[in-house]
C-alpha cells in the first residue's frame, strides 16, 4: 500500500480527481464520436453492448477485477489506484448522460480528435499527483517486473483486450489509430508541468 501523510494526500487529491474526471470525459467523447475507441474501451463497449450495462459501469467492474490481479502480482495499491477504478467510470457515465449522440460528421471528427487529448492530459495529471497507478497500468508494471520488457507487456495486453473487444462488437476505427499515436505524446508533453516532486513516504 502506498502511504503518505494525510495533509500531503489531501493536497494532491484535487489533482488526482481532476485528472480522472478529464480522462473519463475523453473516453465519452470518443464513444459519442463512434469513430473508434482505445483498445481497453473497445473491450468495455463490447461488454456493455452484451450486458446492457452502461460503459462507465463496465469500466468500474473491470477495474475491480483487475485490482484482484494485483494480489498475486504483489503490486502496490494507492489511493489513486482506488479512485481511478471508480471515478473514471462515473465520469464516463455522467458525461454520456449530458452529451447527446452526435450527428454531424465534422463534430464527430472533432470529438474523436479531442478525446485522446483529454485522456492524455488527464492521465498525466493524475499520474503526476503520485497517489498510485491506475489498475490497468499497475497490471502492466506488475507483469513487467517479472522479466519481459514493459513495451512487450503493454503491447500484448493492448492486443488481447483489443481482439477481445472486437469479438464482442466494440467500435474500432480511425479513432483507435489516433489514440494509439497520440496518447503517449500528450502524456509526455503534460507530465513535466503537473508532476509533484516532493518526497513520498512508502510502506509495504
Amino acid at each position: 500500500m502506498i502511504l503518505m501523510p494525510w495533509r500531503e494526500t489531501l493536497r494532491r487529491l484535487p489533482q488526482v480527481l481532476g485528472g480522472l474526471v478529464l480522462f473519463g470525459v475523453g473516453i465519452a467523447l470518443m464513444l459519442r464520436a463512434e469513430l473508434g475507441l482505445a483498445p481497453w474501451d473497445v473491450l468495455h463497449q463490447g461488454i456493455a453492448d452484451r450486458t446492457g450495462l452502461p460503459v462507465g459501469t463496465v469500466i468500474i467492474l473491470a477495474g475491480v477485477v483487475i485490482l484482484l490481479g494485483f494480489i498475486p502480482l504483489r503490486e502496490r495499491i494507492g489511493l489513486g489506484t482506488v479512485l481511478n477504478t471508480i471515478v473514471i467510470g462515473l465520469s464516463v457515465d455522467a458525461t454520456m448522460a449530458v452529451l447527446d449522440p452526435i450527428e454531424p460528421v465534422a463534430v464527430r471528427i472533432a470529438a474523436m480528435l479531442a478525446g485522446p487529448v483529454a485522456m492524455g492530459v488527464g492521465a498525466a495529471v493524475y499520474i503526476g499527483a503520485g497517489l498510485g497507478p491506475g489498475p490497468r497500468d499497475g497490471l502492466m508494471t506488475g507483469f513487467a517486473r517479472r522479466g519481459p520488457a514493459i513495451w512487450k507487456v503493454r503491447t500484448a495486453i493492448e492486443l488481447v483486450v483489443l481482439v477481445s473487444g472486437i469479438a464482442l462488437g466494440g467500435t474500432v476505427g480511425v479513432g483507435t489509430i489516433w489514440f494509439a499515436v497520440s496518447i503517449g505524446p500528450f502524456i509526455q508533453l503534460t507530465m513535466p508541468h503537473v508532476t509533484i516532486d516532493e518526497p513520498v513516504a512508502e510502506a509495504a
